[in-house]
């Protein structure tokens, strides 16, 4: 597995996840320049294998091209992290920075830290709610996909409109109920 930027994210009650919108490319360049003035940033990376016509590289990319997130109370106070270059400005609900679940964070969290497959995903919302019942991935929730004879469970980030998804071993889910809050969906395809 390809190494994570550091996640600057200690548990802080009262703080909530915010999304930024950034200039395309410019992702790492804005993580890292919040981290350097002591924000707590999450930049979640995939790696992909870009062929040239005279190389091929391993590249760690944006899982959420154009987004990076970030913890803290912003009410009021978003100036300085706006006025940052690159950053277009904070993903909104009702004309304030959206918060995003806490639940959807840690899944996102737990999928990067784990050692499976990670890659984006377009965005779902329907499908057969199922819950993995072994592994690093324990107790998530999501849809359930079928690709190239191999599984996929897909987290979806619902503020963005964006999904990612990781492979899993289809024995080691189960189908669940929707509880109120849940941020994954497992879509049986066959």
């Amino acid at each position: 597995m390809f190494p994570q930027p550091e996640v600057r994210s200690a548990e802080k009650p009262g703080l909530a996840w915010h999304a930024l919108y950034t200039r395309h490319q410019h992702e790492k360049s804005v993580a890292a320049s919040l981290s350097q003035r002591g924000f707590d940033t999450f930049l979640p990376l995939y790696s992909a294998t870009h062929l040239w016509a005279d190389r091929t590289k391993q590249l760690l990319l944006p899982l959420f091209p154009c987004y990076v997130f970030v913890r803290g109370k912003f009410v009021g106070q978003e100036l300085p992290i706006l006025a940052m270059p690159g950053v277009y400005g904070f993903v909104r609900c009702a004309g304030r920075a959206a918060m995003i679940p806490d639940a959807e964070m840690g899944y996102l969290k737990r999928m990067i830290e784990s050692s499976l497959r990670i890659e984006p995903h377009p965005f779902l919302k329907r499908g057969d709610w199922v819950r993995v019942k072994s592994g690093p991935l324990m107790g998530i929730e999501g849809i359930l996909r079928c690709r190239k004879n191999s599984y996929r469970i897909v987290l979806s980030v619902e503020l963005l409109q964006k999904s990612v998804a990781v492979e899993v071993d289809a024995c080691t889910v189960e189908r669940a109920s929707r509880q109120k809050g849940a941020c994954l969906t497992l879509d049986d395809q066959h």
